[in-house]
């Protein structure tokens, strides 16, 4: 009998922790880089939760300031095609060639299949895009 209930303990464990990395596999978080026209910008989500998205947002430069507002020049986006604007920014004011800090957006309900974070810089055509699998 005990050796029966080894087995099936063990064999448990290894299911639990199968279903456990296909859940993290499928929700890729991981930093995202974004680099042209001189200017890097690397988006990592931070927390994700039911009552908020929080994104951490270093710029790097070494020919211009950085002056972007990103209360105005950035935008959320789910699957469905809902855009969301920033409830907050908590990070370096604008100016120099190195900001961080830290986006925060409210929840979004019911939770996308994926999302985009997409930044609009003053003079670039078009926004630079940061996406997430989130199921």
């Amino acid at each position: 009998m005990r050796p029966r209930l080894t087995k099936f303990a063990c064999f448990l464990i290894v299911a639990l922790f199968a279903v456990a990395g296909a859940a993290a596999a499928s929700a890729d978080l991981s930093p995202r880089t974004n680099a042209q026209d001189g200017v890097t910008i690397r988006a990592a989500p931070r927390a994700v939760s039911p009552s908020e998205w929080e994104f951490e947002i270093v710029f790097d430069t070494h020919s211009k300031a950085l002056t972007d507002d990103l209360g105005n020049t950035t935008r959320l986006v789910d699957d469905g095609g809902a855009s969301y604007v920033p409830s907050a920014w908590r990070g370096d004011p604008p100016g120099g060639h190195h900001r961080k800090g830290t986006l925060r957006f409210d929840k979004i309900a019911p939770a996308p299949a994926y999302l985009e974070l997409r930044i609009q810089r003053a003079g670039e055509k078009s926004p630079r895009i940061f996406r997430w699998q989130t199921k």
